[in-house]
């Protein structure tokens, strides 16, 4: 018998740790029969939020300015650097990030009306810089869709990172952009482990699925490439050059990797995913995080966050430009344009979707 009890199904966290910023948390009893108890329900929570173009500073990043449809994300990905953003809505980093979706149900209009601006600088805009923007629900929302669209009139070029396939619906709105240098697509591919990924990423397309996007995205004349991500120590790493021989052989013409982090209430979750999934290796993987985050399993500093430091780091780093060498892409990326930026007219038209609150 397992000494642990069986997950939520299609969950990737086991439970709700404390909010780091409450100082009350509740707990089940310890006779708790997890039988009895189904699968926590999604619930989706209207955000009400009056701009929609977020903005950094981080030299570590190749944008300043990003979109966001949701926040939390119903793919699950026990390692997700973005659960700790949850808790500032009062959420816990674990079942709540997964099952308490906060959608931003105005996106298009308040996007539309924040590029029409004169104060709006014409960029690189990226998308899922904290969650999916192809997570389940966009299949019925559509507000992705609609972001594109918008982004399509105005010709602003946009940076797409996803796991999911459901990407190739908007091949269509993609084209368009694409006709302006205006849209690149990372493929995020962590493993090509089918059995693992129902385990690292519950709700994620399978790995098969992620390379036929690859294929159709090339296929359609657009950007794409595939993002290593996150690098596991001890479990991935060693899959570095398959995925990225794999990934070219789809039709990825770039590149990128993050080395794994565990921020806040992530890391005892990843732990717990450990002692249920590579109990054997568990500490030696923990070893390794530590040995590149200075010690700890984040290291929030510019400059080593999205890499790491130190011997395991630097293997890491040599493998991917190994690999990337003998598939012909070392060194290139995505070519974005904003030249063709433009403010079409107004238009009085609505395409409100139907939202599920």
């Amino acid at each position: 018998m397992s000494p642990h009890p069986p997950l939520p199904r299609g969950r990737g966290a086991s439970g709700n740790p404390p909010n780091r910023f409450e100082p009350l948390h509740l707990e089940r009893d310890a006779d708790w029969d997890p039988s009895e108890d189904p699968a926590p329900r999604t619930q989706f929570l209207r955000d009400a939020s009056k701009s929609f173009i977020n903005y950094n500073d981080s030299p570590d990043l190749g944008f300043e300015a990003s979109i966001n449809p949701y926040r939390g994300c119903e793919h699950g990905c026990i390692y997700c650097y973005a659960r700790p953003f949850h808790e500032y809505f009062g959420f816990s980093a674990g079942l709540d990030f997964e099952t308490r979706i906060v959608v931003k149900a105005d996106a298009p209009e308040l996007l539309r009306a924040e590029l029409a601006a004169r104060r709006w600088k014409p960029q690189v805009i990226a998308m899922s810089g904290v969650t999916d923007c192809y997570q389940p629900v966009e299949r019925r929302l559509k507000l992705t869709r609609r972001c594109l669209e918008v982004l399509a009139e105005f010709r602003n070029p946009v940076a797409i990172v996803t796991k999911n396939h459901l990407v190739t619906r908007d091949i269509d709105v993609l084209q368009r952009l694409a006709e302006h240098k205006a849209a690149a697509v990372f493929i995020s591919v962590t493993t090509l482990d089918a059995a693992l990924t129902p385990n690292l990423e519950p709700r994620a397309s399978l790995p098969a699925h992620r390379l036929a996007a690859i294929e159709a995205l090339r296929r359609a004349g657009i950007q794409v490439g595939v993002l290593v991500a996150p690098v596991i120590p001890a479990v991935t790493d060693h899959e570095i050059p398959n995925i990225i021989s794999a990934a070219t052989a789809a039709g990825a013409r770039f590149a990128g990797y993050v080395t794994l982090r565990l921020p806040h209430g992530v890391g005892r979750l990843f732990e717990q995913w450990l002692d249920r999934h590579f109990p054997d290796r568990k500490e030696k993987v923990l070893a390794q995080v530590r040995a590149m985050r200075g010690g700890r399993l984040n290291d929030p500093r510019f400059g080593s966050r999205m890499r790491g430091e130190g011997t395991f780091a630097e293997q890491i780093a040599s493998l991917f430009a190994v690999a990337c060498r003998r598939a012909g892409i070392a060194g290139a990326k995505p070519e974005l344009s904003a030249a063709a930026f433009r403010v079409p007219a107004p238009t009085s038209a609505s395409n409100q979707a139907t939202f599920p609150f």
